[in-house]
């Protein structure tokens, strides 16, 4: 069942999202600066996969009765370098594949921080893992899991994150959301 809001209640339900952050997540002062900046409400919890996702708190005068959680809809899984996302598809490489698995009902955003494609090509990370080799797990993930990779500035990241998940709530809460 679908509800419609009026545009003062949709704002006020997108303005109640909380971003939830995996209790595993580590060296992120950055994004949650950005998040108290911006007032954004955040939660620390242990996520089955990924590192962010987020939540609707109850609203019973909207008819939102409990919690709506978003953790097995969609995640953005964050990588702080080239080097970590390399060290992944190598050594941690059974690992991180287990998580892409346990993912793959779900939408799965890669973040990897103060990277672009190009630096990949042209080696620019501090490991021995071939850019041929790397670029094929990567687009070998791509397609086997439906993973979205984004390329972020970590400056930007805390954006990122509010904004992905803002409006796929919005989009959720309009109806479009879908029911994935």
């Amino acid at each position: 069942m679908r509800f419609y809001y009026t545009d003062t209640e949709l704002k006020g339900l997108l303005k109640s999202m909380v971003i939830l952050i995996d209790t595993r997540e580590q060296e992120n002062s950055h994004i949650l600066a950005y998040l108290d900046k911006q007032k954004v409400t955040y939660d620390s919890r242990k996520l089955g996969f990924g590192d962010y996702s987020f939540m609707l708190p109850a609203n019973e005068k909207l008819g939102i009765i409990r919690d709506t959680y978003f953790d097995n809809q969609i995640t953005i899984e964050r990588k702080a370098s080239l080097e970590e996302l390399s060290g992944n598809l190598t050594q941690d490489r059974q690992r991180f594949e287990s998580e892409l698995i346990r993912a793959s009902k779900a939408k799965l955003l890669l973040m990897i921080e103060n990277a672009c494609y190009g630096d990949i090509i042209g080696h620019r990370y501090q490991t021995q893992y071939e850019p041929k080799a790397f670029i094929a797990a990567l687009k070998t993930y791509e397609i086997r899991y439906g993973i979205s990779i984004n390329f972020v500035a970590a400056a930007l990241s805390g954006n990122f994150i509010y904004y992905t998940f803002l409006y796929c709530l919005r989009e959720y809460l309009k109806g479009g959301g879908g029911d994935r």
